[in-house]
């Protein structure tokens, strides 16, 4: 039975959406060891982690902060904290900024300065540029709102070695193309909880036979970036034959919705969505366990 306590303490950590974090997450460890060409110090890793869980975390309480307008009228978002009543907007107001700041803080004094300002951007742009200037007013909002979402990957290269290189990017980009066919499934699936709510999801404002079109474009760029990554990161076999194979499969599967674009509803698309998540997280166990081969 939980208390009034317990209920509430549930209830700030659901404002954080901590399943995107869990998501976020599975990208920091495999980039540092990719970093370090090995286990990095158990510590870093530790300390990297709690500060990435902090940003995030204070970029979702944001979100929801001010979108708690729409997410009421949403039945996917129609059980967050500030919906429900479990938490009034001063509270989640007030929770956003003392974890955003405490992140910056902890990976600054703990980890490195480069690794808190990335977080820092991470915050702001996932605040200002997706949540307040894109998200109601373009069918791009998601496209460059996967930005902020690709961020874990520059912060735990950061962490490891104190700046940024071509494979900690090339990282960065697979996330960044990952995103528009991982979330827009989901658009099509709660199209109507968006046209309602206001925001023009791509699949809200255009046909199924654009989204489908531009799912099976972002697709192919995101294959090719993780293949761009063998001669960047340096990549062996282990990586190369995962990258190539869960590729091909992504790449049929949107495929397979694609032919569907001319259906006045495309049957199932959380296959796909579901299947994203799959593929970024088997790519990203290569990555981690790829250099581990030749420590």
């Amino acid at each position: 039975m939980s208390t009034p306590k317990t209920g509430k303490f549930r209830a700030y950590v659901a404002l954080t959406k901590p399943r995107v974090i869990e998501l976020l997450l599975i990208t920091t460890v495999p980039t540092m060891i990719l970093a370090q060409r090995g286990l990095p110090n158990l510590w870093l890793v530790v300390a990297t982690l709690i500060g990435g869980t902090l940003s995030a975390g204070s970029a979702n309480a944001f979100n929801c902060y001010i979108d708690a307008d729409i997410d009421k009228i949403m039945g996917r978002t129609k059980n967050r904290p500030l919906v429900t009543g479990e938490l009034s907007k001063l509270e989640a107001y007030v929770f956003a900024w003392v974890i955003g700041i405490a992140s910056v803080l902890w990976l600054g004094l703990v980890v490195n300065w480069l690794a808190a300002l990335l977080s820092l951007a991470a915050i702001l742009f996932y605040v200002f540029i997706y949540t307040l200037l894109l998200k109601r007013r373009t069918p791009q909002n998601i496209v460059w709102g996967g930005a902020a979402g690709a961020m874990p990957v520059l912060i735990g290269w950061a962490a490891v070695t104190g700046s940024l290189s071509g494979a900690a990017w090339m990282l960065f980009l697979v996330i960044f193309l990952w995103t528009p066919p991982h979330y827009w499934p989901l658009s099509m699936k709660y199209r109507e909880d968006y046209k309602a709510a206001g925001v023009p999801m791509l699949p809200v404002v255009r046909s199924n036979e654009v989204v489908a079109v531009q799912i099976v474009l972002y697709t192919w760029a995101m294959v090719v970036s993780s293949l761009l990554l063998i001669p960047l990161g340096h990549m062996g076999w282990l990586y190369t034959g995962v990258a190539v194979a869960t590729g091909v499969w992504f790449v049929v599967e949107a495929y397979r919705l694609y032919a569907q674009r001319h259906a006045a509803e495309v049957k199932n698309p959380m296959r796909l969505f579901h299947g994203s998540i799959s593929y970024l997280t088997l790519l990203f166990v290569a990555v981690a366990v790829d250099p581990l081969l030749h420590f």
